[in-house]
C-alpha cells in the first residue's frame, strides 16, 4: 500500500480528503495524528496542519486538502473524477471548493476556536462576525443548491468533498434555517452519501471532544 494519510477523525479538512478516498475505494493507510504520532508528523510536515498524504510509490509528500484531491485525481484516479476535464466546468468546481473553504470552513473554525479559549481571551465580536459570514454564505449557496444535486458541475466532486464537512460543522454552530431550505436539502444529500456517512460513523467516538457552546 503506497498511500498514507495523516489526519484526525474530527478534522473537517481531513474529512474532505477521506470522502475522496472512500468515493473511489482508494487503498491507503490511515495514521491519526495524536501525542504518539505528532513528532513524526511534524518531521514530515513542519507546518503541522493535517491532512497530509504520503505517496511512497512516487516519493511525494502532499499537503493541503484541495491539492491532495487533485493529486489523487491525477495519479490515483478512480471512477469518480473530482474535477471535470472541461476547463469551464473545472474552474467553476474549484470556485465552489474555495468558497466552502474560505467562507464556510474558516468562519466555523473561528467560532469553534473561540470555544476552546479561556474566558479572558474570548472574542465575542469576532464570533458574531463569523456567524454573520455563515448566514451570508448560506444566502449565496441557496440559489446554487436549488439548481441540482451537486456543486461540482452537476456531478459529485471536489466542491462537494469540501461542502460536506464545512456545512456539517457550520450547521452545528450556526444552524441552517428554513429560509435556506435548498442548502438544508443539499446537506441532507451529502450526509446520505455513503462516503460521507462512513466518515461520520468513524468520527462518532470522537464527537464528545467537540466543544459545545
Amino acid at each position: 500500500m503506497s498511500l498514507t494519510l495523516y489526519h484526525h477523525p474530527l478534522s473537517s479538512y481531513s474529512w474532505k480528503v477521506l470522502i475522496a478516498l472512500y468515493e473511489n475505494d482508494t487503498p491507503f493507510e490511515p495514521v491519526i495524528v495524536d501525542q504518539e504520532t505528532h513528532a513524526a508528523f511534524i518531521a514530515l510536515w513542519p507546518i503541522g496542519k493535517f491532512p497530509v498524504l504520503v505517496d511512497r510509490g512516487r516519493g511525494q509528500t502532499v499537503p493541503e486538502s484541495s491539492v491532495i484531491i487533485d493529486y489523487l485525481d491525477r495519479f490515483h484516479p478512480g471512477p469518480v473524477r473530482f474535477t471535470a476535464p472541461d476547463s469551464d466546468e473545472a474552474w467553476r468546481t474549484r470556485l465552489w471548493d474555495r468558497f466552502f473553504d474560505l467562507h464556510v470552513h474558516d468562519a466555523v473554525q473561528k467560532i469553534v476556536g473561540d470555544r476552546l479559549r479561556p474566558d479572558a481571551d474570548k472574542d465575542p465580536v469576532g464570533v458574531e462576525e463569523a456567524r454573520a459570514k455563515l448566514v451570508k454564505a448560506y444566502g449565496v449557496l441557496e440559489p446554487e443548491a436549488a439548481k441540482g444535486a451537486w456543486f461540482s458541475s452537476g456531478a459529485f466532486g471536489l466542491a462537494d468533498c469540501a461542502a460536506a464537512p464545512a456545512l456539517f460543522y457550520a450547521d452545528k454552530v450556526q444552524p441552517v434555517g428554513s429560509e435556506h431550505a435548498s442548502v438544508r436539502g443539499y446537506l441532507d444529500r451529502l450526509s446520505a452519501r455513503p462516503s460521507f456517512a462512513r466518515v461520520l460513523k468513524e468520527a462518532e467516538p470522537y464527537f464528545k471532544l467537540f466543544p459545545s457552546a
